[in-house]
């Protein structure tokens, strides 16, 4: 037989100061009807209350309306309707007896009506839901025998003044009304009740464990209420938690070391080792009691921590503290409830940095991987959390999160979680290398393969980008048909995430590179259709990544006339500068090859990019990769002769000769070395120039020294001349043979570095540019 649930949903009843005075209650039922969204009845009903006086007659009276709901959760199909309309009336005393055809009509109704969306939601609305502690349940030691009433108050409240057993029987008793809710209201109007349980609490708590813990969850309850924190502060129940949470947690400790020094004397008779097992029986015995009370507490604090304001004033008693120590306790509903709190107070950078000097992270590794899933779950976001402060990301590589986290990737309520967190470990470059040694990478590539066509996941897509940055990972991504799968579904959905993720992988030496040379024509293809500039952006990067010697530029220009596309948009405002700079990295790749540089030369490029050159002169960026280009070039005898003769290429490599940026000189002295090697004249304005800066202040000192006519010398005029300009001479001479055997080293070497083939350097900021980590999608 299905069984049906009361609840009640808000109950009005008449609450009278308390007083000796004689209370009348009258509930007449009302109107009966279906809920419209759940499988429920609702009673409608009025309460008429009055308070009467010592002659009987009615002194102060009231009438509240109100309603409960029936949920009947069970019903089904196959259901008896008649037995459970039977049951309903036998339960909810606000439904006569002749009302049963009515509450049989209506769950036949219920019984065949469809479900609500609401209904048909409630699946994935109870997986979404946030995890949070368990409600508590009456703990060991507070169950009574004798149920309460509330008409019993008074003689309840006379208990707490009795002695120790008394005052335990009574506050059981209150806590049995506490409990229920329809009671809390007139609770809080008996001020001496409240006051009494207060005092006891603050004189009494380090007596008796028990009391301590049934009279702070009686506030408990009232603080589970948002409108009843104000009275749980003004009786000071927060602070005093705080006291005996801190209290309880020095005596475990002094307990541990207790049964620590037993423990080292090792025992070897037999009394001594019942001795010893006793005291364990006894540890475990309070211990059980101490949990009892620290969930409670702890618990009543998590709510009263609605408040900001009242948050900031257990951080500054050291709340975080206390519960970062108790993380070490093994009860696990205990500990779902300090991850809670853990949790709720990382979101603020005090409390974040207290978790980091108090070795948070270590604490909770040691919960990863758990069997209780709402613990392991909070743990996690905790953690999350806790990810973002890059020093605690370094924690937990250290204390060996990634193989647990890769683990849970398997387990799919923890997936996303445990994803976001490797997330936020692969942003940093130290710690991608790591992933080398789990199944992280199989399983990511086989989640990518499961997607079909369906849009990636963005967590997904962007710990794939981030690991395929580094070398091994990206090397693991192509084993077996890796890269193909990619590049098909990239090239079938257009998408530009997982194209940075290939751009990404195609910039490693090695043996991944020459993969990519079935794929050049497709994103030569790509290029030139008309697309979104991000994705044409990925395709260039990933094609400008391709510096494989044997791959024939000059084809895949001319096929897919990649010459004009490459032209128009070196033009200033021409597109997006991010565009325009891997235009520019296009350029100097193919370069490299003669036939394309005298291609490239032939179609005016050489000036598009001087004037890209002036018009982005203060961009460190583009300067470095445009002389990259120049450099490229001039190996090559055609586009040599046209970048020395026709433009005035050289004369801005010598002003830029001088630059800050170590990288931008580094690549112009490279270059103005060759161009001095083929043109005498530019090599003598070359050599004068680098003369000029090595010795610009000897220089300024000779230009700026005259010849005092009025003073006085040791030599006469004519012996002090010979001997300056001797001297002059002499060091001129030595300056000479320095600068040229230094010159000649660097022409030798320049030539070493074209018997080579050349790799694309450093940009002037120090890393490639199709190294750059995946920052925009973090």
């Amino acid at each position: 037989m299905s069984q049906c649930h009361c609840e009640p949903v808000c109950v009005y009843l008449l609450v009278a100061p308390p007083s000796r005075s004689a209370r009348q209650q009258k509930v007449t039922a009302g109107s009966l009807d279906v809920h419209p969204t759940e499988k429920a009845l609702v009673v409608q009903y009025e309460v008429e209350a009055s308070i009467l006086g010592e002659n009987g007659g009615p002194m102060l009276g009231e009438r509240k309306e109100g309603q409960k709901i029936i949920r009947v959760k069970s019903l089904s199909p196959t259901t008896d309707v008649a037995a459970l309309a039977r049951k309903v009336v036998e339960e909810c005393k606000l439904i006569p007896a002749s009302r049963l055809p009515q509450v049989e009509q209506l769950l036949y109704y219920l019984q065949n009506r469809k479900s609500s969306p609401v209904e048909a939601k409630g699946v994935e609305k109870k997986e979404k839901k946030t995890v949070k502690p368990k409600d508590l349940t009456p703990f060991e030691g507070t169950e009574l025998n004798e149920e309460a009433s509330i008409t019993k108050m008074d003689e309840y409240v006379e208990l707490l003044y009795e002695g120790l057993p008394e005052k335990i029987r009574g506050s059981g008793l209150i806590l049995q009304l506490a409990r229920n809710p329809d009671n809390l209201e007139e609770l809080l109007y008996n001020e001496a009740a409240l006051g009494a349980l207060a005092r006891v609490l603050r004189e009494d708590w380090k007596q008796s464990v028990e009391l301590a813990t049934i009279i702070i969850y009686i506030f408990f309850c009232f603080s589970s209420f948002s409108q009843f924190h104000a009275a749980v502060s003004h009786y000071k129940i927060g602070a005093l938690c705080m006291s005996v949470v801190e209290h309880e947690l020095k005596r475990h400790d002094m307990w541990r070391e207790e049964l620590r020094k037993k423990n080292k004397s090792a025992p070897e008779n037999g009394s001594l080792r019942r001795d010893q097992d006793k005291t364990l029986r006894k540890y475990q015995a309070l211990l059980a009691k101490q949990e009892q009370l620290l969930r409670v507490s702890l618990y009543l604090l998590l709510n009263l921590a609605e408040d900001t304001r009242t948050e900031l004033k257990m951080r500054n008693k050291n709340i975080v503290g206390l519960l970062v120590k108790v993380l070490d306790r093994d009860d696990e509903e205990l500990l779902v409830l300090v991850v809670s709190f853990l949790k709720k107070l990382s979101i603020f950078l005090e409390n974040k940095n207290d978790m980091a000097e108090l070795d948070t992270v270590e604490r909770l590794a040691r919960l990863i991987p758990c069997e209780h899933d709402d613990l392991l779950n909070l743990t996690l976001r905790l953690l999350l959390n806790l990810s973002f402060d890059s020093g605690l990301r370094a924690k937990m590589v250290e204390v060996g999160l990634v193989p647990k986290l890769t683990a849970l990737l398997g387990d799919e309520n923890n997936r996303q979680v445990a994803m976001r967190l490797l997330y936020h470990i692969s942003m940093d470059d130290r710690f991608r290398g790591m992933f080398v040694y789990t199944d992280c990478i199989p399983q990511l590539m086989q989640m990518l393969y499961d997607h079909g066509e369906e849009e990636i996941d963005v967590e997904l897509i962007s710990i794939c980008i981030n690991l395929s940055a580094n070398k091994k990972n990206a090397q693991l991504m192509c084993e077996g048909n890796g890269l193909k799968m990619l590049m098909k579904r990239a090239l079938k959905t257009k998408d530009c995430l997982l194209m940075k993720m290939i751009r990404n992988i195609s910039q490693h030496d090695g043996p991944t590179k020459p993969l990519f040379i079935d794929y050049v024509g497709d994103l030569a293809a790509e290029i030139r259709a008309v697309e979104g500039e991000v994705w044409i952006l990925e395709c260039l990067g990933t094609l400008a990544n391709l510096t494989i010697p044997d791959l024939d530029w000059e084809l895949l220009l001319k096929e897919y006339n990649l010459v004009p596309f490459l032209k128009d948009n070196l033009k200033p405002d021409s597109a997006e500068d991010d565009l325009i700079l891997e235009v520019v990295i296009m350029i100097g790749t193919v370069s490299m090859d003669d036939a394309c540089a005298v291609m490239l030369a032939k179609s005016g490029i050489i000036p598009a990019l001087i004037e890209l050159l002036n018009a982005r002169q203060e961009d460190d960026e583009f300067v470095c990769q445009i002389v990259y280009v120049f450099y490229q070039m001039v190996f090559h005898q055609a586009t040599r002769d046209v970048i020395i003769k026709d433009t005035q290429a050289p004369a801005y490599l010598i002003d830029l000769m001088h630059d800050k940026n170590t990288e931008i000189r580094k690549v112009c002295d490279n270059t103005l070395d060759i161009i001095a090697e083929y043109d005498e004249e530019w090599g003598r304005k070359i050599q004068s120039e680098k003369f000029r800066f090595h010795n610009n202040q000897w220089l300024d000192m000779v230009e700026s020294r005259q010849v005092d006519e009025s003073e006085p010398y040791l030599y006469d005029n004519d012996e002090r001349t010979d001997l300056f300009y001797s001297a002059v001479e002499v060091f001129l001479c030595v300056v000479i043979l320095i600068s040229m055997s230094l010159w000649i080293r660097d022409v030798g070497d320049v030539f070493d570095q074209t018997s080579s083939s050349p790799g694309r350097p450093v940009t002037a900021y120090g890393f490639r540019p199709d190294e750059q980590l995946f920052s925009q999608y973090s």
